[in-house]
């Protein structure tokens, strides 16, 4: 389903209807011990299972694992009470989108869902939020986690209402706002498109990682990572204004286009992998939704498989 546009007139109703679609189509699907994208790391110790590739191994249970001669790990019980916060980049290159809504309406569809999800049983959620370049304007604006639906809304409204700024922002500081200063275990999710060099971002999203349950939230448009056959095409870079032409009719130049484009993603991908994040994609031409839940229904095989054993 495809979230609406959103600007300050219609901020409300944009927001009460991102809401309602959040509630009808993720609450019925998204059933279990806790409801939301991630369960939270928790700190009340539950039961044991057998290792499996890819399962945290700080959670290892030593005790149980000497004791069968087969590595075990510990799981937890899902926090009620989780402290958590969005660093969301709305910097000038997501003003674009060439599927079925822009890239920052995608964002903001994407952080209403966690904070719809979120925001039960007195939980409570913050926010950061980058609008560009600070040189020409932009700065981090850092919105208190408070718990209630309406300080969740509230928050949503200032999202909502956040103008990009012209420069390219610096996603590294916008994370490393997170981990200052030091926040009680909790979850951490960044939205982006992650178009900024991996060096920038990489090392504060693994000292991130190191307190905190991260999700990452990559938002791609198909124009991203290939060019379609039009002749010439003029593009803009909307973080420096500057023009080109590109003549896409020239099979050699889309061909290294692509490789060049899947490339750097494999890169962000490799770079949230080697952090232990969780890293779902979403693109402005799919079904975010669908998309959500689905990561979600990955996630929750992944930390229950072999419990029944």
């Amino acid at each position: 389903m495809s979230p609406p546009a959103v600007d300050d007139a219609r901020a409300d109703a944009v927001l009460s209807r991102l809401q309602l679609m959040v509630t009808r189509k993720l609450d019925g699907l998204l059933q279990g011990d806790y409801l939301g994208l991630l369960s939270g790391p928790g700190t009340e110790p539950g039961e044991s299972r057998e290792y499996r590739p890819g399962d945290d191994v700080r959670r290892m249970d030593w005790p149980v694992t000497a004791r069968t001669t087969l590595p075990h790990v510990r799981q937890t019980v899902a926090d009620r009470e989780l402290e958590s916060w969005l660093a969301v980049d709305m910097s000038a290159s997501l003003d674009f989108g060439t599927g079925r809504w822009l890239k920052r309406e995608l964002v903001i569809s994407a952080a209403a869902a966690i904070v719809h999800l979120t925001v039960r049983g007195g939980n409570r959620i913050g926010a950061v939020v980058a609008s560009g370049d600070p040189g020409t304007g932009g700065d981090v604006r850092r919105l208190p986690a408070r718990p209630g639906r309406k300080e969740a809304q509230g928050l949503l409204r200032a999202l909502a209402s956040t103008p990009s700024r012209p420069g390219r922002g610096d996603l590294g500081a916008l994370v490393d706002a997170l981990n200052r200063p030091p926040r009680r275990r909790g979850q951490a999710v960044v939205i982006s498109d992650f178009m900024a060099p991996v060096e920038q971002w990489a090392r504060p999203v693994r000292k991130l990682a190191v307190r905190h349950e991260v999700l990452a939230i990559e938002v791609v448009d198909p124009r991203e990572l290939e060019l379609p056959d039009v002749g010439v095409l003029e593009v803009v870079d909307p973080e420096t204004g500057r023009g080109h032409e590109v003549q896409t009719a020239d099979p050699k130049l889309r061909q290294r286009y692509a490789q060049t484009a899947a490339a750097q993603r494999a890169a962000i991908a490799g770079a949230l992998r080697g952090a232990g994040a969780g890293h779902l994609r979403l693109r402005t031409d799919s079904d975010w939704l669908l998309d959500m839940v689905r990561f979600v229904a990955a996630q929750r095989h992944a930390r229950t498989r072999g419990t029944t054993r």
